[in-house]
């Protein structure tokens, strides 16, 4: 069995910290390194997903809603939150539940 360890998640910047003083942070989850790498693939795809929006947001005649990019990205986000509302401790998971993110299918 893959041993865990404690990692701190700052969901905003995509960062994963072993400390849970060296940067603020959302989240407190218990991983092994396999997890750990499936949540920091996840986030790297949301931060380039990100810089596409970035460049999509200066081409005003495609709305929001129709928009691949924002799709990925809310996925992306949903799949986040469902893998600290499995890993994290109590405090994470009722947090998650009280926001009602995993509610709904992602798109």
């Amino acid at each position: 069995m893959d041993e865990r360890h404690d990692y701190y998640i700052e969901i905003a910047t995509g960062e994963i910290s072993r400390s849970s003083t060296d940067s603020p942070w959302n989240f407190k989850i218990s991983a092994t390194d396999e997890e750990i790498t499936r949540l920091r693939e996840i986030f790297d795809s949301s931060h380039s997903i990100d810089w596409q929006n970035f460049y999509r947001s200066h081409v005003p005649y495609i709305q929001y809603h129709f928009d691949r990019e924002n799709d990925a990205y809310d996925e992306n986000l949903h799949r986040v939150y469902a893998m600290i509302h499995e890993l994290g401790d109590e405090g994470a998971r009722k947090h998650i539940e009280s926001m009602g993110i995993l509610d709904h299918p992602a798109p």
